[in-house]
């Protein structure tokens, strides 16, 4: 059953842009050609918050991208880059991506926190703010 990955992170500070960016041109490149992947959505967000959403085969291949290459490279970094942060996953029937509406509500009720070094007041009560601005996509294969 194809599985979704819903990630909202939100850089702490204008001077750890550029890595961030880096990071992150790498890691959707290596999700381009990762096994499993269908499709990578990235949502550009208001106040240094960035939303991604993936869509893959299973948990496995999932599992396989985070922990290997840029991606896992990146996840060494986040924690001290983000004041906010967090995950969620589910399975539906379709590998269509939801709508970042969708992605929110999803976060909100199923998601967690991740690790981060200076959380937020709004990362330590896990209040997830709506997404603002408009969407950027990119088809994985």
């Amino acid at each position: 059953m194809p599985l979704i990955s819903v990630t909202r992170l939100r850089i702490r500070s204008p001077w750890y842009l550029p890595g961030f960016f880096f990071y992150t041109l790498r890691s959707i490149r290596q999700a381009r050609v990762a096994a499993g992947n269908s499709t990578v959505k990235l949502l550009p967000d208001a106040h240094r918050t960035f939303w991604t959403c993936t869509s893959w085969t299973d948990l496995n291949a999932m599992r396989a991208y985070v922990s290997a290459g840029p991606h896992r490279q990146s996840m060494k970094r986040l924690a001290h880059w983000c004041d906010e942060a967090s995950v969620v996953h589910w399975e539906q029937d379709a590998l269509e991506l939801p709508g970042w509406a969708e992605a929110h509500r999803r976060m909100q009720q199923q998601g967690r926190p991740s690790k981060v070094n200076h959380p937020s007041a709004a990362h330590l009560a896990y209040r997830i703010a709506q997404p603002q601005s408009g969407v950027t996509s990119a088809k994985a294969k």
